[in-house]
């Protein structure tokens, strides 16, 4: 059964990001977020992506796999059950749906490992994403 992690890096360097991807053996970080742009350093598309590299990690961006601006709204202020609705109609777009066939794809046939800012997958539309993925096919998920 193929390994599907999920990793968020509220907290962390980039650094100690790299090093828990190594670890666990990830070969590939899909980037969920709708915005890959951050204030923290390194953590914007362009600077992950190649300290992924660097360290022999392919970076994979699905945009369309991201929450939207409303649905990161009510996140940050605590509303998950709405965050999830609002996500929940995104995973139904014609964008999304064809973005979560490359990552069932990719999935398949490596240790892939989906990334947002959230700390915590439970509150993080990660956590949404690897439940659609468990029905379309098995992995053994952990929340890294």
């Amino acid at each position: 059964m193929r390994t599907l992690s999920t990793i968020g890096y509220e907290g962390k360097t980039q650094p100690e990001l790299l090093e828990e991807l190594k670890a666990a053996g990830v070969a590939l970080l899909v980037d969920v977020r709708a915005v890959a742009a951050s204030r923290r350093p390194g953590f914007s598309k362009t600077a992950l992506g190649s300290a992924l590299r660097d360290q022999g990690i392919d970076y994979l961006h699905l945009r369309p796999l991201g929450t939207p601006a409303a649905g990161r709204e009510a996140a940050r202020k605590g509303r998950i059950a709405e965050m999830r609705a609002i996500y929940a109609e995104q995973l139904e777009t014609p964008e999304a749906l064809l973005a979560m066939e490359q990552l069932l794809a990719e999935a398949g046939e490596r240790h892939v490992a989906l990334l947002c800012y959230e700390k915590e997958a439970p509150c993080c539309h990660r956590a949404m994403l690897a439940e659609r993925m468990l029905e379309r096919a098995e992995f053994d998920v952990r929340n890294l």
